[in-house]
């Protein structure tokens, strides 16, 4: 059984009232594939226009688990139907026509929608596969949306395009949830101390004791001579401080010192700390 896409029916949310409308579509494989693009982003309110095929086993079997997005799909006959009862119409187009159209891009596209949404349906309308949208459709439409695409070579898949819209829709929709850019959603996590990282950053302290061993080591092995140093250990330092070790990586890095020294028949002379002990047991396989 596959999971619910956003929106459910009885609920009233900015989901429920994107309404993305597809024209025309001639591959139907394409209509799967649009429905999986928006059950990604976490929406389900699929529009189509007298498409050539649908519903067909190809289009279920691109839509890849968003079987329910298809199920719940509008079949019209017209653009009119699907436009009908919206309250803004955006349709996908490349620049340069003759008579110039507002323009908006995906980013700001989203935020009209959003802006819009609580008063009725907002549509997103997407062409044939081959040509797009006509003049007339395009002139049914309060706003253009331009995806701006390499210009040697523009032409976007449909779903491709539609996905492009979603995300733009989906980011516009978790920025505006309660604690905006705070949701965990759209918080980066690259360091020791970022929320969801396993393991707290290491302590000063046990870096320094990391950096004291790291040295005795290179010298029980002539890779380096105190006499001598030139910036061998400046660089070290400046290396694993810009990795921001956490407390877990230093006593791996202690351990494999550790086997370095009692392979090269060395004792470990280094300072006796608690990450030395950490280090002892991660060379035992105990961490």
């Amino acid at each position: 059984m596959h999971k619910s896409a956003l929106p459910q029916e009885g609920t009233e949310t900015f989901q429920d009232q994107i309404r993305i409308v597809l024209v025309e579509t001639s591959h139907s494989g394409n209509i799967g594939a649009v429905a999986r693009a928006m059950k990604n982003m976490g929406l389900g309110n699929l529009w189509l226009v007298n498409p050539a095929s649908f519903p067909d086993e190809a289009s279920y079997a691109r839509a890849a688990g968003a079987s329910d997005v298809l199920d719940s799909a509008h079949v019209v006959s017209s653009l009119d139907e699907a436009l009908a009862d919206c309250v803004l119409v955006m349709g996908t187009s490349a620049r340069g026509r003759k008579v110039p159209w507002p323009v908006c891009a995906p980013p700001e596209a989203a935020a009209a929608a959003a802006e819009h949404a609580g008063s009725g349906p907002v549509a997103m309308v997407f062409g044939r596969e081959n040509h797009g949208l006509s003049n007339d459709e395009l002139q049914r439409c309060h706003y253009h949306i331009h995806i701006p695409s390499n210009p040697d070579y523009s032409s976007l898949n449909l779903a491709m395009a539609v996905q492009v819209m979603c995300y733009e829709l989906r980011m516009y929709y978790l920025r505006s949830l309660e604690g905006g850019e705070g949701s965990p959603y759209l918080k980066s996590m690259t360091r020791p101390g970022d929320e969801g990282w396993d393991v707290p950053p290491a302590k000063v302290h046990d870096v320094e004791g990391f950096f004291g061993h790291l040295e005795q080591v290179l010298i029980d092995v002539d890779f380096h001579r105190r006499e001598n140093p030139r910036q061998l250990m400046t660089r070290l330092r400046r290396l694993f401080q810009r990795a921001r070790l956490d407390q877990m990586e230093i006593n791996i890095l202690r351990g494999i010192l550790t086997a370095v020294q009692k392979a090269a028949g060395i004792r470990n002379n280094s300072k006796s700390t608690e990450a030395d002990t950490a280090a002892t047991e991660q060379d035992n396989g105990h961490v």
